[in-house]
């Protein structure tokens, strides 16, 4: 197993709404009503009775969650979701799943939560319920190191890819103006594709996830540049549930705090990134 190199992703909170954890943008309220609903609320019931928390990832997002060389799912994400399970008592099963399809799989029960990287959005916080951010990930921009892109007005008239559901590709399909001054936006189906098509010339850049930019990098150093001083959207993760799973949240999230005030959260970090860049319970 491969640890990622040490690098700073602590970053200025983008949006304040993201400060509250477990709740949607308009169910964090107080009301006598939003009481009744969490009293109603058997989500945590639910995992503890069957003994089986399913994490919904995409198995090809290294260092968060990926296939090592006897095709195991590792990463840091899997090593924080094993050990909430241990201290819930639950078993922890690992279900790749479509990334665009990940909202889907959650709603229909194939999976209790949505655990690999997933950036926190206002969108997202619409439609689910949102564990309090646990780690910063910038959304960037990835050139070949000989490209000669050095900044984002570089890529006017260039092909620019990013996965297809990512934060990334949801920011920069929003922003006309950006994206009709690129030859051509488009969507593949994970990151290690994206790369591979960046290569190969597919590609002149790809918009991706700043974890998964310098685990690559690390791995080659002399390959890959990112465009500095351009930030796509200062993204930070969590842990995504069903709408209205706010008990089942809320454990999770308590449980990280745990894990952060022990030493815990510190301990896996330092394995992958070389230092702690958890920032839940600051």
């Amino acid at each position: 197993m491969k640890k990622l190199s040490a690098i700073a992703l602590v970053f200025v909170l983008a949006f304040s709404t993201l400060l509250g954890g477990c709740s949607s943008s308009k169910d964090a309220a107080s009301s006598a009503s939003s009481a009744s609903s969490q009293s109603e609320d058997a989500s945590l019931d639910y995992i503890m009775d069957k003994g089986e928390l399913i994490v919904g990832l995409d198995d090809q997002f290294p260092p968060m969650g990926f296939r090592d060389d006897d095709n195991n799912i590792v990463g840091f994400d899997i090593d924080l979701a094993k050990e909430v399970g241990k201290r819930m008592g639950v078993e922890v099963k690992l279900q790749p799943i479509s990334w665009e399809a990940k909202e889907q799989e959650l709603a229909s029960k194939n999976i209790d939560c949505i655990w690999n990287g997933f950036g926190i959005t206002p969108e997202r916080q619409e439609a689910l319920t949102i564990s309090a951010p646990y780690m910063a990930n910038p959304q960037i921009y990835v050139v070949l190191a000989d490209s000669g892109i050095k900044t984002e007005a570089d890529l006017k008239d260039k092909v620019v890819a990013a996965q297809s559901g990512s934060t990334a590709y949801a920011t920069i399909d929003k922003n006309t103006e950006l994206k009709d001054s690129f030859k051509e936006f488009v969507g593949v189906e994970d990151n290690v594709k994206a790369l591979m098509d960046l290569e190969v010339g597919g590609s002149d850049a790809v918009a991706m996830d700043t974890v998964v930019a310098r685990y690559y990098m690390a791995k080659e150093p002399d390959k890959y540049s990112i465009i500095e001083d351009t930030t796509i959207f200062d993204e930070q993760m969590g842990v995504g549930f069903r709408k209205g799973d706010e008990a089942l949240c809320k454990k999770v999230e308590d449980t990280l705090k745990e894990m952060k005030k022990d030493g815990t959260l510190a301990k896996i970090s330092e394995e992958w990134f070389g230092e702690d860049l958890t920032i839940i319970g600051e």
